[in-house]
């Protein structure tokens, strides 16, 4: 199943991007493992319906329904929301109940459904009410800033903000590295070596959990078109 995507991005530091698509035809598709949390608005058949997705730690076969409408906001790791940490939703979703045609409950209170246009002022007003928050614990990590809490409380909280560890972020990421590198013409063998893996078969069973595909799939095929 073919998917366009169209991103664009957003003046909150507590978004990496905002993205949309449509499906015509119902099918399948492979959906990543991706390190981000993300709500994604979604239009089925004259219903609307908002859901808070976690990280997802494997690739996994996805169920798209036809003719529906799709828009999300991709937060940067380390944003979550507190009733909502991410450490409850890897691999899965919350579907977030309707208040009104045109509106949702969160944590208590009417939201009005965001559009993909207006996306940055819902986003402010999250922030604003403490329904989102970012720790900085997580971007010192991965800059690897000596911390002055303990690496158990280091730990804790980096869970806590991604739901994942250090290691599976680090893992997903270089997964998705090597993708790039095979798609840009980059030899298997030298994506080996660029992406850090320790030899062929290490960089196939990785790119088979995380992406769904053998290097050589990825070289042959690729279905997803993106517009900027």
């Amino acid at each position: 199943m073919h998917f366009t995507f169209e991103y664009r991005p957003s003046d909150s530091p507590f978004v990496e991007t905002i993205w949309r698509t449509e499906s015509e035809d119902a099918g399948t598709f492979t959906s990543l493992a991706t390190i981000q949390s993300e709500m994604v608005v979604q239009k089925l058949q004259g219903q609307t319906y908002i859901a808070m997705r976690g990280p997802e730690t494997k690739a996994s076969l996805a169920l798209c329904p036809e003719d529906g409408e799709f828009f999300g906001i991709t937060f940067k790791l380390g944003t979550f929301m507190p009733h909502l940490p991410p450490n409850r939703l890897v691999d899965g979703a919350k579907i977030l109940p309707e208040a009104l045609s045109q509106s949702f409950w969160l944590h208590g209170s009417a939201w009005e459904i965001p559009t993909f246009d207006n996306v940055d002022i819902f986003v402010n007003r999250l922030i604003r009410e403490g329904l989102l928050v970012r720790d900085p614990i997580v971007d010192a990590v991965l800059q690897e800033q000596r911390q002055e809490v303990s690496l158990r409380s280091v730990q804790r909280r980096f869970l806590r903000a991604t739901g994942l560890t250090h290691g599976t972020v680090h893992q997903i990421e270089r997964a998705h590295h090597a993708v790039a590198l095979l798609e840009q013409g980059v030899s298997i063998l030298d994506t080996v070596d660029i992406a850090g893996y320790a030899d062929q078969p290490h960089l196939t069973r990785s790119l088979k959990r995380f992406i769904g595909q053998t290097p050589a799939q990825i070289i042959t095929t690729n279905g997803i078109k993106r517009v900027e």
